[in-house]
């Protein structure tokens, strides 16, 4: 190869090494010169620009190897050449498909379910409202999350798919960005603050072009919650808790940075586990769990029972803590929706002001004399 040619490739490779920087500079300045629209979620960042917004999923399964970046954009509207190279959607949307329940709250507290147009496994929705529309035929059932019907979605041809992944490997994902269906990975069951999963109501939003609505009914759980928790600033946590149940051989208790524990902590309580570092959860085994919380005085536990009988049946140890023989036991799964959706999975994310309530009302029964559980059931 000639003088002359290694030239023209040294240049070629500078260029692009100096185009790759003016980009990576662009780009920088574009996220320097807007205000994150989030404050409490950690898995989600809105960076709202004139005519369109960066929305980024941070983290959004355990030991995610990549975020994901997203512009949503108004019709006519140009984005910087900085930004070409991430998944654009046009807003407002007009549809949509989603896959988990907790997304339908949002939706209809932004007044846009009716926009909904499939889910899987429409059983699950528990909503009065969004089952009228399944019952009517707008909402589609579109298969199972890990096997949704791809030919159902081609023809159905929805603006845009909220779905999830759980690790590193999401064939369904690929294969429907593959067919070229809209796709976006959300996060919010990563959320391990209470108002951290309550402010994704801000990224549907973004996406129907209700950001003021979002903003107004997040800043009414902000307010809601701290009113709640200003009801218990001075008492002690002297309430020892006990949390969950059994499945198959082992007792699954939540860890002191987990959702959970979070409300345990905002509501006075004394929870048994809050040493215990992490987020998730960590399998004891009975013995270690009776050890622990036999003296515990309340127990919330999980699981769809109605009495102490039934989850005496379930497992006759369970008999031996305090709290059951005290009958000081609760559960926040109790109430199904008409098809068999547990309508806490479903609305609890959402309203954590609402969650908070029934753990004081639990705890400090005397602080909210005429409150009404909204979750909560006490078994009889």
């Amino acid at each position: 190869m000639k003088l002359t040619s290694y030239k023209i490739l040294l240049l070629l490779v500078l260029s692009t090494f100096v185009s790759c920087k003016k980009t990576e500079k662009s780009e920088s300045k574009l996220f320097s010169n807007a205000k994150n629209e989030i404050e409490y979620a950690s898995n989600l960042a809105i960076f709202k620009q004139e005519g369109y917004s960066i929305v980024k999923i941070i983290n959004p399964w355990p030991n995610a190897d990549k975020d994901f970046t997203y512009i949503l954009k108004e019709k006519n509207v140009v984005v910087p050449d900085s930004l070409q190279k991430y998944n654009t959607i046009q807003v407002p949307l007009q549809s949509i498909v989603v896959t988990s329940t907790t997304i339908i709250p949002y939706l209809e507290m932004l007044g846009v379910e009716n926009h909904l147009v499939g889910f899987p496994h429409t059983d699950y929705i528990s909503s009065s409202k969004t089952r009228k529309l399944i019952d009517n035929g707008s909402v589609k059932n579109v298969g199972q999350n890990e096997k949704l019907n791809m030919e159902q979605l081609i023809e159905m041809s929805p603006e845009l798919i909220v779905t999830f992944g759980i690790d590193n490997n999401n064939p369904m994902i690929d294969n429907l960005q593959k067919s070229g269906l809209k796709v976006l990975i959300q996060a919010d069951w990563m959320e391990q603050s209470p108002l951290g999963k309550a402010e994704w109501i801000k990224l549907y939003g973004a996406l129907f072009g209700k950001e003021k609505e979002a903003k107004t009914q997040f800043d009414d759980i902000i307010k809601n919650y701290k009113e709640a928790m200003n009801l218990v600033s001075t008492k002690k946590p002297t309430a020892n808790v006990l949390y969950g149940s059994m499945y198959q051989d082992q007792w699954y208790v939540a860890k002191a940075n987990s959702w959970v524990a979070q409300f345990l902590k905002d509501a006075k309580a004394n929870y048994l586990w809050a040493d215990t570092e992490g987020t998730g959860s960590i399998g004891l085994s009975f013995e270690k769990v009776l050890e622990k919380a036999k003296n515990a005085n309340f127990w919330i536990a999980t699981g769809p029972f109605k009495t102490v009988a039934e989850l005496e049946n379930i497992n006759p140890h369970y008999s031996q803590f305090d709290a059951f023989k005290t009958k000081q036991v609760y559960t926040f799964e109790g109430k199904i929706g008409a098809t068999g959706g547990t309508i806490y999975y479903e609305s609890a994310p959402s309203r954590p002001d609402l969650v908070l309530k029934d753990y004081i009302k639990i705890f400090h029964p005397e602080l909210l004399p005429n409150y009404t559980f909204t979750f909560a059931q006490k078994l009889n």
